[in-house]
């Protein structure tokens, strides 16, 4: 009788492990889905029954939100200009919480997706006396602006999030690591359970 219970444990212990991350990333992934169509689905306000009631259509919040970032990328690559981009900053300026809240997104966005990705350079940093090391990601090689010259800004994400911290530290303190940056986040992110 042990051994059948001790068997089913193993099973259910084993699916546990294949269904919880499995049901929680497509949890997650249904709740941003349907937020974001919901946020911006204007079925509501174009179209209702004969009975005057709004028509909500399914999917359509996400084509919108589809539509309008190549509207805007089409836009940036072939219409904005210099000028304009100096007229958008300037305006930005004239508004200190949304230039804050703008600027911060933007740049985090393009550490990921632009053409300047700023996580793409995993490293080894010894942080102490004893040895202890932590991956990191370098975001800048030079901080001789900061009357820093010889120091580098290195990027500790923490494990199960997307926060993390930027520390600076002496450039031979920091030894590259010859793995994707891809590899290295999901390790990182992961708490280290993460094959390499």
């Amino acid at each position: 009788m042990k051994k059948i219970a001790g068997a089913l444990l193993n099973y259910f212990i084993k699916g546990l492990l294949i269904v919880v991350p499995l049901g929680a990333a497509f949890l997650l992934i249904f709740w941003a889905v349907k937020s974001i169509d919901s946020a911006l689905n204007l079925s509501d306000f174009l179209w209702t029954d004969k009975d005057g009631k709004p028509v909500y259509i399914p999917g359509l919040g996400i084509v919108n939100v589809l539509v309008i970032i190549f509207i805007a990328g089409i836009l940036v690559t072939n219409v904005v200009t210099d000028p304009i981009k100096r007229w958008f900053n300037r305006w930005l300026n004239r508004l200190p919480l949304f230039k804050f809240l703008y600027s911060s997104i933007k740049d985090l966005t393009e550490a990921f997706v632009g053409e300047e990705k700023k996580f793409n350079e995993p490293v080894l940093v010894e942080v102490n006396e004893f040895g202890l090391k932590k991956i990191g990601f370098m975001v800048q090689k030079d901080l001789s602006s900061l009357n820093l010259p010889g120091e580098v800004a290195v990027y500790f994400p923490f494990s199960y999030s997307f926060a993390g911290q930027v520390v600076i530290i002496p450039a031979d303190k920091v030894k590259p690591i010859d793995k994707s940056a891809a590899d290295m986040m999901k390790f990182v992110i992961s708490g280290g359970v993460s094959g390499l």
